[in-house]
């Protein structure tokens, strides 16, 4: 019934959830496929969901909380369902196809989670070792507890935006080299961070740690993330409490909520950590996923270049031990928290997760083809992030995830 490319990032092996609307329209769940978006509250409506036990208003709020919250036995048929119809041409509900399906191109997509709270993550050993190196000590230049647990700090998730959202340089204190005190003003120094994040999909009870063996049952699904950051304003304020104004004024994530079900045949066996970390961070069968990650650097005078290709398996933490030590001392997470893994960075130039390491602290320009270079973003620039997996024939992604700065 719907062609569609077989290098889409949203096949039929994929079937990621959003939000959608149409027209400034009310917002309804919907799933991509193709180049498509097929409405889930009119599917219900038509009946494709009378087999399961759901009330399909679930279909029919700004956020996909309520229809996550419903847990995997039901999300999971819903897909299944979806599947299904996609592949049978001749179910009568596609005699209603205009009610329901509409190009991507003709509808606007939202933020798809309603995010209570957002932690970032540090779990890239390279991106540590990178940092470490330019800043700290190049003969040591992980932190002594790096090793033992997930570093993390909580972010600010009101700041969390849609693909396609804009944004302006922000301002904030920033010490020069040269100067005694700090000055006022706008970065000198913006910066992205490649980066995914887990979607929690079951809320877990205060005081009671989640088992690392058991982590995996609270992630509905993945999203790409952009950290945003302020290089000067974030050295200048980091001490001794972390990143405060160089990280919270914007960070930015694709529309379409990849779950883990789609992402299962990309497990691959995570990485021996040495030294083994203690008794609540060892897991049976740790993984991580098999996913490329690229970026993209668009300048304000039309230029673009391939800035960097990672993939999602260069972490030396796993999301199964991030829950683990985020909840073990009694903290609890809700539906729709948002976990991010930190920058992504491979181990060999190229594969770098941010402008700080590709430009070595803006030592080493960007050369683009019109002989403009870059350092860090300047205004009317833009970053554009994209992920997939692929093996066998199948193939999933996340689509794009891209912000432009404001001139």
């Amino acid at each position: 019934m719907i062609e569609i490319s077989p290098d889409s990032d949203f096949s039929i092996h994929n079937i990621p959830f959003g939000i959608y609307s149409i027209d400034g329209g009310k917002k309804h769940v919907a799933i991509a496929y193709g180049d498509y978006i097929l409405d889930c509250y009119i599917l219900s409506k038509l009946g494709l969901f009378d087999s399961i036990d759901i009330d399909g208003e679930v279909f029919a709020k700004p956020f996909l909380n309520d229809f996550i919250g419903l847990g995997k036995s039901v999300t999971n048929r819903v897909r299944s369902d979806i599947q299904a119809f996609l592949l049978d041409d001749d179910n009568v509900i596609w005699e209603a196809q205009n009610q329901f399906l509409f190009h991507q191109n003709k509808v606007t997509l939202h933020l798809p989670i309603q995010i209570g709270d957002y932690t970032d993550f540090y779990s890239s050993e390279s991106h540590a070792r990178n940092v470490g190196t330019m800043f700290r000590d190049p003969s040591n230049p992980l932190l002594p507890n790096w090793k033992h647990l997930p570093v993390a700090y909580h972010g600010r998730a009101s700041s969390i935006f849609v693909s396609g959202t804009n944004f302006r340089r922000p301002l904030g204190q920033i010490k020069d080299l040269d100067q005694e005190g700090p000055r006022f003003g706008p970065t000198r120094k913006l910066d992205f961070e490649l980066e995914m994040a887990a979607v929690i999909g079951k809320k877990s009870e205060w005081q009671e740690p989640i088992s690392v063996d058991d982590a995996m049952d609270y992630v509905f699904g993945y999203v790409l993330f952009n950290d945003w950051s302020a290089r000067d304003i974030q050295q200048w304020e980091t001490a001794p409490l972390g990143p405060f104004l160089g990280k919270n004024f914007f960070s930015s994530i694709s529309p379409w909520v990849v779950t883990t079900e789609a992402l299962a045949p990309f497990q691959i066996k995570s990485k021996v950590q040495d030294p083994p970390p203690l008794p609540y961070l060892q897991e049976k069968d740790g993984f991580q996923y098999d996913v490329d990650l690229t970026v993209h650097f668009r300048t304000k005078e039309g230029q673009s270049k391939l800035i960097c290709q990672s993939n999602f398996s260069n972490l030396y933490w796993t999301v199964a031990q991030q829950i683990a030590h985020h909840t073990v001392n009694g903290c609890n997470l809700n539906v729709g928290d948002l976990l991010a893994s930190g920058t992504i960075s491979g181990d060999r130039e190229g594969s770098f997760g941010s402008l700080l390491e590709i430009t070595w602290s803006g030592n080493n320009p960007i050369l683009f083809e019109d002989g403009n270079t870059r350092t860090f973003v300047e205004d009317g620039d833009s970053i554009m992030m994209s992920g997939y997996g692929e093996q066998a024939g199948k193939r999933i992604g996340f689509g794009n995830l891209v912000n432009t700065v404001l001139e």
